[in-house]
């Protein structure tokens, strides 16, 4: 009888080896991932100082993640990681474009992801993992371009809405003298103007140099707080516009007189924290804590998501047809989970992807936005940034 156990169990094995050879390879489907680094002045705090894999950790977990369903489904999965500086990004993309590769997410400043757009042309589907201009959504978009990233005016409705919740309708608003300040204090100009509050007065803080972390820069910058904010109109807080980092970070508890802080620093507007825990978030925390030995940014949030919306795009076509994919994420069937409590999609009139804004404090997640009491005909996300009755963004009808 065991002879013919044997037996049975050899043919068996004969059989399965021919149906194993004939099993196909899995389907590659190939991204990049271009970080182009600033290369200007540190943070002003060691705490705030970029790492290594900044971005990259996002991605290596995201292609953990697609991985996990798509070896059932015969997918297989790889995102190449790539470093440049301004002067190096475009020959970078140029290769990776030659390379074949048809989604690039992108790590760069707003006129560098403009610029590399463009370059892309229909060569690729670009996705903006780091900026934030609402130019990029609105005069200047691009049909290739998917905006993971939060516009400035999502960050500030997200801001604005939590402010008039608590009934604090008087702002300070101090801006830096750098372009990209100025742009996030024109969010919150229209921020407050969409949600009804005042801005009471208006201050700029004048970069003038001088190192971060010594006593001719940060101490300067910190000794003139109370100093620079006397005698401003009554207000309920002060809102900073500071995205060069020269100031904000120095208002909480130096200000003249004793209001809360909002926006660059103290309560801050962001698309993910390392301390969020709800909706599955704490799972998320670990896994990429054990993956990068370090706590997530939001460069490696946006990253794992734009990486995460190919992933689901891949899953729910069973294919891996880089067009079929394109035409998928852009449709109206298409949405992914982003542990932020509901399903994220893609607006049409814009390509900006649709999410809850978290408003936080070093520590904690204090609330998201949208508030309840906001409400919108389609979806409440889209009382966050420009909606599409007021977008400037002109698609091609053929693209």
């Amino acid at each position: 009888m065991l002879k013919g156990i044997i037996g049975l169990l050899a043919g068996a094995a004969a059989l399965a080896q021919p149906a194993a050879a004939q099993s196909p390879d899995p389907v590659l489907i190939r991204a990049a991932v271009l970080r182009v680094d600033d290369p200007g002045l540190p943070p002003i705090s060691r705490l705030d100082l970029p790492p290594a894999d900044l971005g990259f950790a996002g991605a290596r977990l995201a292609i953990e993640d697609n991985d996990t369903t798509g070896r059932f489904m015969g997918q297989d999965f790889e995102a190449e990681e790539v470093t440049a500086t301004p002067d190096t990004a475009e020959a970078e993309l140029a290769r990776l474009l030659d390379d074949g590769i048809e989604f690039v997410v992108l790590l760069a400043d707003d006129a560098t992801t403009l610029a590399l757009a463009d370059q892309a042309g229909d060569r690729a589907m670009v996705f903006n993992a780091m900026a934030r201009g609402d130019n990029l959504r609105g005069a200047d978009c691009r049909f290739n371009t998917i905006h993971v990233a939060p516009s400035r005016a999502m960050l500030a409705d997200g801001l604005a809405q939590f402010l008039m919740w608590k009934n604090w309708p008087r702002w300070f608003l101090i801006h830096g003298s750098h372009p990209q300040d100025q742009a996030m204090a024109d969010a919150y100009r229209t921020a407050a103007a969409k949600f009804g509050a005042r801005i009471v007065e208006e201050r700029e803080f004048e970069d003038t140099g001088g190192a971060r972390r010594t006593d001719s820069g940060h101490v300067q910058v910190q000794a003139q707080m109370p100093v620079f904010t006397q005698r401003a109109a009554e207000h309920d807080i002060v809102i900073t516009a500071d995205e060069a980092d020269v100031f904000a970070a120095h208002l909480p508890y130096l200000t003249w007189d004793p209001r809360p802080v909002a926006g660059s620093a103290g309560l801050v507007p962001r698309s993910w924290h390392p301390a969020m825990e709800a909706w599955g978030g704490t799972q998320f925390q670990n896994r990429f804590e054990r993956l990068a030995a370090r706590p997530i940014r939001e460069a490696d949030y946006q990253t794992w998501l734009s990486l995460r919306i190919v992933g689901e795009a891949a899953t729910r076509t069973n294919s891996g047809d880089p067009a079929t994919l394109k035409a998928f994420i852009l449709s109206d069937d298409f949405d992914v989970a982003g542990f932020k409590g509901q399903a994220l999609t893609v607006r049409d009139w814009d390509h900006q992807v649709r999410q809850p804004i978290l408003l936080t404090t070093g520590v904690l997640t204090t609330s998201v936005s949208p508030q309840d009491q906001y409400l919108h005909q389609t979806s409440q996300l889209d009382t966050l940034g420009i909606d599409g009755p007021e977008t400037q963004c002109q698609f091609p009808e053929t693209p």
